[in-house]
């Protein structure tokens, strides 16, 4: 089951990439962000109040049990990790073409899985790391497709963004096992609605205060926002694909390591709109760089086997 709604979030995933690339384009990359965090917040805030008022969602996925600071705590480590690479991920996606945002995301898993070596102490199989080589130059191709666009790998400040995006995105998916095991376990052992519903709302506190101070004082000086309402599908896929995300974390027998792996399958769909809907450039070369990232993925599954 936990492997079946790995494949659900992957297939949310890349239509949230989709929306969130529409939204950003010509537009003010802070104001979105806040936004997102917003809605995501509107959609799980009835669950907290529900939760805390009354006894309709008692025994329901949807039921948010009332933690102390101790578990809020970890929950506000998470929201400073996913909203610093939503942020270095926002401005990369908003300057580079989807086609190539997506098949770079998708080699978080590798990160995942190197992280999982040096900190779970877990160790790689030859099948994993097949994986890790695929994925290494998957990368170095795509670095060659990118140059016809007049992208330079080692000195662009976008790519640079997006390789932060994804060191950060992976340290939030080790943070996430973490957070999701039980203490037997060596875990934290936190209830998945209390972090989903409370990380969105610690987000958006530290986006409003972003907007207010970083971009409000300097917004006629940088690129105007204005609305979209695609804006709005960000954060209902995304609030979809993490709550299925982190339900099957929650199952037993849940592979952190597999999950990260199958939930990047995203960059399927969003390579695929890349083509259909933003029309861009040299889609021969990038899908054989797909290509290569993804068998990188199908060894990382085998080898977590």
């Amino acid at each position: 089951m936990w492997l079946l709604l790995a494949f659900l979030s992957a297939a949310l995933l890349g239509f949230y990439d989709t929306f969130k690339k529409k939204s950003l384009r010509n537009n003010a990359v802070i104001p979105v962000l806040f936004l997102n965090t917003l809605f995501s917040t509107l959609i799980f805030l009835p669950f907290i109040i529900l939760s805390a008022s009354s006894h309709t969602l008692d025994g329901s996925m949807f039921y948010v049990p009332q933690m102390g600071w101790a578990a809020h705590r970890f929950i506000l480590l998470k929201s400073v990790l996913v909203l610093s690479s939503w942020i270095f991920g926002y401005f990369a996606m908003k300057h580079l073409p989807l086609s190539i945002v997506g098949p770079i995301n998708a080699t978080r898993p590798v990160l995942v899985l190197v992280g999982a070596l040096l900190v779970y102490g877990e160790r790689l199989n030859l099948w994993q790391w097949a994986g890790v080589l695929l994925a290494i130059l998957s990368f170095f191709l795509l670095s060659r497709s990118g140059r016809k666009e007049g992208i330079d790998f080692k000195h662009n400040r976008w790519i640079f963004c997006l390789i932060i995006a994804a060191l950060l995105g992976a340290a939030s998916g080790l943070f996430d096992k973490y957070l999701m095991a039980s203490v037997q376990d060596g875990g934290v052992g936190l209830n998945r609605m209390v972090v989903q519903s409370w990380y969105n709302i610690y987000q958006m506190v530290l986006m409003g205060i972003i907007l207010c101070i970083v971009w409000f004082p300097k917004r006629r000086l940088s690129t105007p926002f204005r609305w979209d309402g695609a804006i709005v599908f960000i954060s209902i896929f995304l609030s979809l694909a993490d709550f299925v995300y982190f339900y099957a974390l929650s199952l037993p027998g849940a592979m952190i390591s597999v999950v990260s792996m199958v939930r990047r399958g995203s960059v399927i769909v969003s390579f695929i709109t890349a083509v259909l809907f933003f029309r861009e450039r040299n889609v021969k070369s990038k899908a054989i760089d797909l290509l290569l990232v993804l068998l990188g993925m199908i060894c990382l599954y085998i080898g977590s086997h």
